[in-house]
């Protein structure tokens, strides 16, 4: 079985933000990640990630805010999405209504 695409899509959220996300079925999970996906959420604003989930190979799940990373918990697809787009929603309160 090869990889499989099941998410491939981009939201355009204001004229200069959108958000991008790709979610991979895999045969087998990648190095440093216990699951059988792949996945890169990103959050762009002003053409800069501002914030991305992804499972590069050897670091596992983690997110990237700014410049900080930390590793997240990788529960299920839907439960990812859930919380990428509540990180989402929190960067925008953070960033536009402070």
């Amino acid at each position: 079985m090869k990889a499989e695409l099941l998410v491939d899509r981009r939201v355009t959220l204001t004229v200069d933000a959108f958000i991008e996300m790709k979610l991979w079925r895999l045969p087998e999970p990648i190095p440093g990640s216990a699951h059988f996906f792949k996945y890169s959420l990103a959050y762009v604003v002003k053409g800069v990630c501002v914030l991305r989930y992804d499972n590069e190979r050897g670091k596992g799940d983690h997110r990237h805010d700014g410049n900080v990373e930390s590793r997240i918990t990788f529960h299920n697809p839907d439960q990812l999405m859930n919380d990428f787009l509540a990180d989402v929603t929190r960067w925008n309160h953070e960033n536009y209504h402070s």
